[in-house]
């Protein structure tokens, strides 16, 4: 039995889709139970937010017993913020579990998660030393950065010496990580995110559209895809949410960009699958690169920020400088209706995120602990 922790944000992301994978890859692939707990920063006020990052989560007893109860040998914690905390880790440990801790972002060290402040990447905080973060207030209202600095660097050792092992998505997510002083050398395992479907070849040369699938927040640059997109006169789509959705929106004027809220699985999976490139224009160092890997899947050629660990899934004549309208307009005319890239990208994700093979990799992990 694995019990999987995590706490939602307030507004839903990638991290939320990997966890439902994670899930179903442990239920399908690894052939145990899986059960979620869960937690919701959405239902939190701020002032209970910041007493379990001050005090390094909230009811922990939940966690024990929630592994007495499943009779869990492992808990894979996702999100621990603001709710669960190192005191969850502790408890699971002495009800019994072993601990697995999944970095799907770098908010060991970083209070925002992305290493990406004030319209540029950025690496100041290292190990416990969150002050700069403060200063600069990089969660937008000084006292929530203050809380989440002091919360990191008080119970940042503390929560790592309750983890069996880290997993991470990335070579470049673990160089970032170390590079942040995040105390994780040793017991980290990269393991690729996984994705459950994959197209039987290229649709791009028929495509009509270039496609963004993401979060409308500034560390994703879906402004410079807006700009691509007008300088080559290409039909773009933008599928997400998010605080800039006004702002793009009125940066979109004059250009031919649809933008579209949540939309259900079946016809994104269209939406993906029609579009002549997928493009993934990230200013932050991603993790992973979950919308490249499933634009990818779905056979799309990917034009992306040379940023991160999207280098390690797109190809070379795909990746241009972040934040260059430029030469991502270029890219994306390069790319455009490219089945070949498409066929190639397939390929790739299939070598690296196919089940099988990332399920081979977390029973490695499991296994690993256990013994």
């Amino acid at each position: 039995m694995i019990l999987l922790l995590h706490n939602r944000y307030r507004t839903t992301g990638g991290e939320e889709r990997a966890v439902d994978d994670y899930a179903w890859l442990v239920r399908e692939h690894l052939g145990e139970e899986a059960e979620l707990l869960e937690r919701d920063s959405g239902a939190l006020s701020r002032p209970r937010a910041a007493l379990g990052m001050l005090g390094g989560g909230l009811q922990p007893d939940d966690v024990a017993a929630a592994v007495r109860r499943s009779r869990a040998r492992i808990v894979h914690a996702h999100n621990l913020h603001p709710s669960f905390g190192w005191r969850a880790l502790a408890a699971a440990r002495a009800a019994g579990a072993r601990v697995v801790l999944h970095l799907h972002n770098y908010r060991l060290v970083c209070a925002v998660g992305t290493c990406f402040t004030h319209g540029a990447d950025c690496i100041r905080c290292h190990g416990r030393n969150t002050a700069p973060g403060v200063r600069l207030a990089c969660r937008g209202e000084r006292g929530e950065a203050a809380v989440y600095g002091a919360g990191l660097a008080l119970w940042q050792r503390r929560l790592a010496a309750q983890v069996d092992r880290f997993v991470v998505p990335s070579e470049a997510a673990l160089e970032r990580l170390r590079a942040l002083g995040a105390p994780v050398d040793g017991r980290a395992s990269v393991v690729a995110h996984p994705v459950r479907g994959f197209a039987e070849g290229s649709a791009a040369a028929t495509g009509d559209h270039a496609l963004v699938a993401s979060r409308l927040a500034p560390e994703k640059g879906v402004d410079v895809a807006i700009e691509a997109a007008r300088r080559t006169g290409r039909p773009l789509v933008v599928v997400g949410d998010g605080p800039l959705r006004r702002a793009l929106r009125d940066h979109a004027r004059g250009a031919d960009v649809r933008f579209l809220h949540a939309v259900r699985p079946a016809p994104f999976e269209q939406l993906r699958r029609s579009s002549a490139v997928a493009v993934v224009p990230s200013r932050s160092a991603e993790t992973f690169g979950l919308a490249a890997a499933h634009a990818m899947a779905a056979g799309a050629p990917v034009a992306a920020s040379r940023i991160g660990a999207l280098p390690e899934l797109v190809e070379e004549d795909g990746l241009v400088p972040p934040g260059d309208p430029a030469a991502l307009a270029a890219a994306l005319e390069r790319r455009w209706g490219d089945a070949e890239a498409g066929e190639r990208g397939l390929r790739t994700v299939r070598e690296r995120c196919a089940p099988e093979r990332v399920a081979a990799a977390l029973r490695a992990v499991y296994d690993g602990i256990m013994a």
